[in-house]
């Protein structure tokens, strides 16, 4: 354990948290006279400063949510993460693993076509454009099969346990699951799996789940389209609105708001699932006042009840249905 907490302060001092923030877009400045930066939290919304950090002793400590520490803890806050995929995401600035992750969706991009169970299950789902599903680069993960491959590349066991691609007991991370890469910055930051059978549906690795999907390509759009799953976001985007992103999920990450906060006079539209038990009900009111409250025009889409994006058009939407949702669309 002692050694563990060696390498935990070798980790940090190989990454200055005033390095680290500054590298993930913060902008602080010197605070007086004193060896301290002062800048807006990353981790709450606010108008006014109270973010310091003090590179000498790489802490730092917001006096507006009173939440303070080192660079892991900042990492635990900010990304949502536990303390040990703080540590993971941290090594990865230092050797990122984006090489690896790259290797593992080619992989599962190919035995996409060697297995006809992920094209069935992606037709059930009324994905059927095979250049869409290249572009998305969508894949197929059988399960018991990566680990051989990923080897004969030159990766060890240790490398693909720390990536989460295999368990503890050597066991592949996804089986029997169609696999999106979710890609930030044009590299790929985590893989996401929706299994074809009972096991529970959505998986992702233990990493960060990045930015929003496909930023790089929507962000440009002076109205978004957000949904909460990536099937929502395919078939979307297979008819033709392409200034589609996904969350992968109901919950924002700051950095995820921050994406969005880039453009004030943009719009969104959120067009999440219309659950029977309304949990996306409460969960697209809750999203929507938060934008709101922070000046960013947004309607609420009302799709039929149980119905999301996906499923709409799977029980036989058409492109002009899903236009009249949009023009019908709640403004707050």
């Amino acid at each position: 354990m002692a050694a563990m907490g060696e390498d935990w302060e070798r980790l940090k001092q190989r990454i200055p948290l005033l390095e680290y923030l500054q590298r993930h877009h913060w902008t602080g400045h010197r605070a007086d006279a004193r060896s301290e930066f002062v800048g807006l939290c990353p981790l709450h919304e606010e108008a006014h400063p109270s973010f310091y950090v003090n590179p000498r002793k790489n802490l730092f400590y917001c006096h507006g949510c009173g939440r303070g520490g080192d660079l892991i803890r900042l990492v635990e806050l900010s990304q949502h993460l536990s303390f040990r995929q703080s540590v993971v995401y941290l090594q990865e600035e230092l050797a990122p693993t984006s090489q690896l992750l790259e290797h593992a969706s080619g992989f599962y991009q190919l035995e996409l076509h060697r297995y006809p169970e992920g094209i069935h299950y992606l037709a059930q789902r009324g994905l059927h454009d095979p250049a869409l599903i290249e572009e998305l680069g969508i894949g197929y993960a059988r399960g018991g099969n990566l680990c051989p491959h990923l080897s004969a590349l030159g990766y060890s066991l240790e490398r693909l346990l720390q990536a989460g691609l295999i368990g503890q007991q050597g066991q592949d991370a996804f089986c029997r699951r169609v696999i999106f890469p979710c890609r930030q910055h044009h590299r790929i930051v985590n893989l996401y799996g929706r299994s074809v059978g009972a096991a529970f549906p959505h998986r992702l690795l233990p990493r960060c789940k990045g930015g929003l999907f496909a930023w790089d390509s929507v962000r440009h759009f002076p109205q978004l389209i957000l949904v909460e799953g990536l099937f929502d976001l395919a078939v979307l985007w297979q008819e033709g609105f392409r200034n589609t992103t996904c969350a992968i999920g109901t919950h924002l990450t700051p950095a995820q708001l921050a994406q969005l906060y880039e453009n004030r006079d943009r719009s969104v539209y959120l067009a999440f699932d219309q659950d029977h038990n309304q949990a996306g009900q409460r969960a697209v009111q809750a999203l929507a006042q938060r934008l709101h409250q922070n000046r960013l025009p947004v309607r609420i889409v009302s799709l039929p009840d149980g119905h999301d994006p996906n499923s709409y058009f799977t029980a036989g939407a058409t492109r002009g249905d899903f236009l009249h949702c949009l023009d019908q669309a709640r403004v707050l």
